[in-house]
């Protein structure tokens, strides 16, 4: 399970974790040490603490110990616990239940899904490690109070026995701050959680495709799970190729489809390459019969050629359009526009005419017909043989931030993007992203 926080500390929470700083208690310290009773009887070893989850308290209480007997793990309510310390625990009540402990909905076992599990910082768009957790007793009740990202208390805890109780808290986050975004049991946490998934949902897809990157198997569904499919298909296409294929390696075929599906065909064809082809087969049969026509359509060329590396979408029009009838089209479409920055003017026959920037349509009069906004000299084309250096010589000579390829026949076939010659020409520095009109 993987977590978020926001790293803007308040006078607020500074104020609380000075005031606690002195009864903090380490979770990493206290695993394993001694459970007794008021007799002074040992009982067992702590195994792990369980926290109240579904609840609006920002920091949740204590409601229970896993306590390790012979080898049993057996559950210590909270109301039998009499006093914890760094390196002990005292109950007030020496029954115990010797029943296999089982969790339950709404409950966290901190050892178990919070320590050394990942936290997402959606302000710095990294991802931290929590190296320890900090509990202290506050209104009465033992709760969970902060988690510390720091080296030292990693490097502590593979110290002597006894400096591992010793917190050393230098960078430690109020757990006030702390968001899981992990799906859970309960309706209520799903609504606590809306406002960290919208905050996750405001990254960008570079910040996005990142945080994929760093986070282990589990967390990166998790995170692609909170996220729109296009969303989520927008992070992916600025993951590294290896990435992105363990992700659809990972993921369930239909949910990979998915993804697919909502990618540029370009991107969602080079992600296919990379993988196995009963895997690859596979993910295109689940597709729509339109989003894997595209797909396919790239595939079917080498991918160090021009069709290979093309985007399919592409806005088509007939030279006797008028502008007014064509920007009613744009409007309707609205969803498409961001892979687009001129639209393609063709004949009867279907044939390539003439690439007409965006901006020169919205600034014609809206009677005038496309084929009146033609100018000299002729559109840039490449035929989707050509190797990655023509195109960019093509590009350097016609200044132009897209070029379409055409067939043989002189029927379009998709439009080339700047930012798609520089991830072929220098893959090992990784995506290169060139803002596209209206994305």
């Amino acid at each position: 399970m993987a977590y978020t926080f926001r790293n803007r500390p308040t006078s607020e929470t500074k104020q609380l974790s000075k005031d606690l700083k002195a009864s903090l208690i380490s979770v990493a310290g206290l695993i394993s040490r001694e459970i007794t009773n008021q007799d002074g009887q040992q009982l067992g070893a702590l195994h792990d603490l369980v926290f109240r989850w579904d609840t609006d308290e920002a920091y949740p209480p204590l409601t229970g110990l896993v306590v390790k007997v012979a080898r049993r793990h057996v559950w210590i309510p909270a109301a039998y616990i009499d006093h914890v310390s760094a390196d002990k625990i005292w109950l007030s009540n020496a029954k115990l239940d010797l029943r296999e402990f089982k969790s339950r909905p709404g409950e966290v076992c901190l050892a178990q899904d919070v320590l050394d599990h990942q936290l997402i910082d959606v302000d710095g768009a990294r991802v931290v490690r929590a190296s320890d957790l900090y509990i202290a007793v506050l209104a009465g009740r033992t709760r969970l109070v902060g988690v510390d990202v720091g080296y030292r208390s990693l490097l502590r805890r593979l110290g002597p026995r006894q400096l591992r109780i010793r917190p050393t808290p230098d960078v430690v986050i109020n757990w006030a701050a702390v968001k899981d975004f992990g799906g859970q049991d309960t309706a209520q946490k799903n609504l606590k959680l809306t406002a960290h998934r919208q905050e996750l949902r405001r990254m960008r897809p570079g910040e996005l495709a990142d945080l994929l990157e760093d986070l282990g198997r589990s967390e990166r569904q998790e995170l692609l799970n909170t996220l729109t499919p296009e969303q989520a298909a927008d992070a992916l296409e600025e993951m590294e190729p290896r990435e992105l294929e363990t992700i659809l390696r990972e993921s369930e075929p239909a949910e990979g489809a998915k993804y697919l599906s909502k990618m540029e065909p370009d991107e969602a064809a080079d992600a296919l390459r990379d993988v196995d082809e009963v895997l690859r087969t596979d993910l295109l049969a689940r597709m729509s019969k339109l989003s894997a026509a595209k797909i396919s359509k790239v595939l079917s060329y080498d991918e160090a050629t021009a069709g290979g590396f093309m985007n399919t979408a592409l806005f088509t029009a007939s030279a006797t359009d008028t502008v007014a009838t064509i920007v009613d089209r744009l409007r309707t479409q609205a969803s498409e526009l961001s892979a687009l920055d001129a639209l393609v003017i063709i004949d009867a026959p279907g044939k390539f005419v003439y690439d007409l920037a965006l901006l020169d349509l919205l600034l014609a009069k809206p009677g005038q017909s496309l084929g009146s906004l033609t100018k000299s000299p002729a559109s840039v084309t490449v035929a989707p043989g050509a190797s990655i250096s023509e195109v960019a010589e093509l590009f350097v000579e016609s200044r132009r931030a897209s070029i379409v390829v055409i067939d043989e026949i002189g029927h379009p076939l998709g439009r080339i993007f700047a930012d798609d010659i520089i991830d072929n020409l220098l893959p090992q520095q990784g995506r290169f992203r060139f803002p596209r009109l209206f994305s």
